[in-house]
């Protein structure tokens, strides 16, 4: 299976890609405020890349339950500067912007930007589809139900695991309709977006069920509430480790990306998993 984005693509082939989180934001959940100039976040960027990270995925806007939406123009303002120096500093670098607003999109994918993630899988913007089809680029479609700031007023499911299905579904024919190659879709459950700790635990101990629907599947759990919870309550700075049992586990079940902010434990992680995996199979 491949995953192709702007003339180029990764094969998805059992190994899990890492995803790394760059937050240009004043109020993320973890790590807000952390990075509050264009050059503090091309410096991380080029961190994580050097560390391991196969995609640096830049949001200028904070999806965190409860956060209140930002303007285009303040967006814009926020990641551009970064994603035009990231791409000069590393030319071949795979470049996501995270944002549901297709204005924002189009500037990003214009500057270099190779994929966007939209955590509203195309709901937010009417013409995000066609702005991304129309740069080949790729595309991240989370489930979510309604947006950051309502998401965790109905956690009630019929059938948790079907019922994410059907709306990826739904978002891979909106994409195909609107000129989105399949090959250039990636689906994501939507780990911490209108979910309980349970129906998080859930997810990604039943991950490899996203696959019905013939795309790559990531999955984000880094330092999320759900992590939080298990270990009693920790803050989410001190939820690494947690983060790790969950991207191990998902790793372990094939899940193609993991969306995470400490690149460098998780890539060294994972590489032990791999050398496991090749002594076990007599690879």
């Amino acid at each position: 299976m491949l995953f192709k984005f702007k003339n180029r693509s990764l094969s998805c082939d059992g190994r899990t890609y890492i995803v790394g989180i760059v937050n240009v934001t004043p109020d993320s959940f973890s790590d807000g405020s952390k990075y509050p100039s264009p050059s503090s976040a091309v410096e991380h960027c080029v961190e994580l890349l050097d560390s391991g990270a196969d995609i640096v995925d830049i949001g200028g806007e904070s999806t965190r339950p409860g956060a209140e939406p930002v303007g285009v123009e303040e967006e814009i303002r926020r990641i551009l500067p970064v994603i035009r120096e990231l791409r000069k500093l590393r030319m071949n670098a795979i470049i996501s912007v995270d944002t549901m607003k297709s204005e924002v999109a189009e500037k990003a994918l214009s500057a270099g930007a190779d994929i966007i993630n939209d955590v509203s899988a195309l709901r937010n913007s009417q013409d995000m589809a066609e702005v991304i089809a129309k740069h080949n680029a790729g595309a991240i479609l989370m489930h979510m139900r309604g947006n950051p700031k309502t998401m965790q007023s109905d956690l009630n499911y019929t059938d948790l695991i079907g019922e994410i299905n059907s709306f990826l579904a739904d978002a891979v024919k909106r994409a195909v309709n609107a000129g989105i190659d399949f090959e250039n879709i990636v689906l994501d459950p939507g780990i911490g977006f209108g979910k309980s700790t349970g129906q998080n635990i859930r997810i990604i101990s039943e991950t490899e069920k996203f696959r019905v629907n013939g795309r790559p599947v990531l999955a984000g759990p880094s330092r999320k509430r759900f992590i939080g919870d298990i270990l009693g309550g920790l803050p989410s700075c001190e939820r690494v480790w947690g983060t790790a049992g969950a991207v191990a586990y998902l790793a372990m079940k094939g899940t193609d990306f993991v969306r995470v902010h400490d690149v460098k434990e998780m890539s060294q992680m994972i590489k032990v998993l791999n050398a496991m995996e090749k002594v076990q199979f007599g690879v």
